[in-house]
């Protein structure tokens, strides 16, 4: 049984005989949860930032989902002078989650091993807080979860909306 069919199964409202159940668990542990990232159990600890839509917790990275901060070494533009965008999401990033503990919950794993998650500073999503203040685009390509953030924080001139700038994945296609 394809593990969606499996999902949709376990999780559905019809009425599963007791060895149905049982048998159908079974098969998710010996598959792994991390294929089933609603079971996964959340990811908490104290973060270390890592770029602007990058965090480590107790040695696993988390590439925040629906987002994209400029790169490190990416400049920007602002009162026609040039600055480190990347590094101000950054730290922008840091200074926001301070020491508090940060909550990360698991939707998929990227190409490079990265667990991509939202996550959380207290009550704070922090992936809408990177875009709400203009440290981060919405992700397009990915998800329009924070396209309206992105459009408040553009229409309110904050963050990298204040001048000019290069999207990060327009950088990251330019450098390769």
């Amino acid at each position: 049984m394809p593990t969606a069919d499996l999902q949709k199964l376990l999780f559905s409202r019809r009425r599963l005989k007791k060895p149905a159940v049982i048998i159908a668990m079974l098969i998710l542990i010996l598959l792994g949860y991390e294929k089933f990232p609603m079971l996964a159990e959340p990811s908490v600890g104290v973060a270390s930032v890592i770029d602007g839509d990058t965090l480590e917790i107790k040695g696993q990275r988390f590439r925040l989902f629906g987002i994209d901060a400029p790169e490190s070494q990416q400049l920007c533009k602002k009162d026609d002078k040039e600055y480190r965008c990347g590094k101000e999401a950054a730290f922008a990033l840091a200074d926001m989650i301070g020491q508090q503990p940060v909550t990360c919950e698991k939707k998929d794993v990227d190409p490079y091993h990265r667990i991509v998650a939202i996550c959380f500073a207290g009550q704070i999503e922090i992936n809408r807080w990177m875009v709400a203040n203009g440290h981060a685009l919405a992700y397009r390509h990915y998800s329009d979860r924070y396209i309206p953030d992105e459009m408040s924080a553009k229409a309110a001139k904050i963050g990298i909306w204040i001048g000019s700038f290069e999207k990060p994945w327009d950088y990251r296609h330019k450098r390769k």
